[in-house]
């Protein structure tokens, strides 16, 4: 069914999908938005899946022209001081978690006085690239800094989920040199990445050779298993790397948990230092929104490890 989030709906009392186009920030709360490439209007970038017209669950299935939305601090005054942070959703690569993993960051984040932008990025196929969920993410960046949101040695920093996690995390390594020229590589110098948050993210182990499933079959489509052969951030990560929060599930039966240890080790051999939580039971996507669970609490030890040695 496909109507416009303007549209008057049947009762909310029923569980539907609706399939709708964007046409306002406003209509996910965001208080600024900035198309990546191009000055075409948000109507029509992408389309959104929203369960029950809940925006917090709402899911991007198609992705035209990526988009940056930008969510003000909710508490200005706190040590984070504005800082920049991007934010990158999961999903596979195939959707993105728009409100769980996108818009509930944002409402955490700017709740502790950052600046929070929720990306809006291309999925990889065979009308875009590999390297596109990457060159977005860069060009995102570079759009926060330009904007001014990385001023006075700010740098910015980073939060990913999922899939997210990974392209969070391919945003601390250096550009594949296999991957032709590309927007990302004409970008004006990218802003310091000061630290990374990085939870149940499929770091490696899509990769072919590094797989921990014997004969494991390739990922479709051929672009996104191109993307994990590509995109390996615990063997590529530039040096320094910057202080790292990982959080994962230990019986995560989507993400094996040797994803986190290897991007532990790899931050911990490039200079990084890490903060690593595993909780022994607790389902893939647990989000910030999980509740009486122990995984629970991890949103509140991420904010005292921001306080510890993040930001003072």
């Amino acid at each position: 069914m496909s109507e416009r989030l303007t549209t008057s709906h049947l009762t909310n009392n029923l569980t539907r999908y609706i399939t709708s186009t964007m046409t306002s920030p406003k209509q996910i709360n965001a208080d600024i938005a900035w198309p990546l490439y191009d000055t075409e209007p948000l109507e029509g970038a992408f389309s959104l899946s929203t369960p029950n017209e809940n925006i917090d669950t709402a899911v991007v299935t198609s992705v035209r022209r990526p988009w940056l939305f930008g969510f003000k601090p909710q508490a200005p005054n706190t040590n984070a001081n504005n800082k920049a942070i991007l934010i990158c959703g999961g999903g596979g690569y195939v959707e993105l978690m728009l409100g769980r993993e996108g818009i509930q960051v944002a409402r955490w984040l700017t709740s502790l006085g950052f600046t929070a932008f929720v990306l809006v990025h291309r999925f990889p196929n065979s009308e875009t690239s590999a390297q596109a969920p990457l060159d977005d993410a860069r060009r995102a960046l570079s759009i926060i800094a330009d904007k001014g949101f990385a001023e006075d040695g700010k740098g910015v920093a980073v939060c990913g989920l999922s899939s997210g996690g990974h392209l969070a995390a391919s945003l601390l390594a250096s550009y594949p040199q296999t991957w032709s020229a590309s927007k990302s590589q004409i970008e004006p110098q990218l802003p310091k990445i000061d630290f990374a948050i990085i939870g149940y993210a499929p770091i490696s182990t899509n990769a072919a050779g590094r797989t921990i499933i014997k004969d494991k079959a390739p990922l479709p489509p051929k672009e996104k298993q191109e993307l994990y052969d590509a995109l390996q951030p615990d063997v590529q990560l530039k040096s320094p790397a910057p202080p790292t929060f990982i959080v994962y599930a230990g019986n995560d039966h989507v993400v094996p948990i040797v994803n986190a240890y290897r991007l532990a080790e790899g931050v911990a051999k490039e200079g990084g230092k890490v903060e690593l939580h595993v909780f022994a039971d607790a389902p893939h996507g647990f989000g910030v929104d999980t509740v009486g669970l122990p995984v629970s609490g991890w949103v509140g030890m991420c904010e005292a490890w921001l306080r510890q040695g993040v930001l003072g």
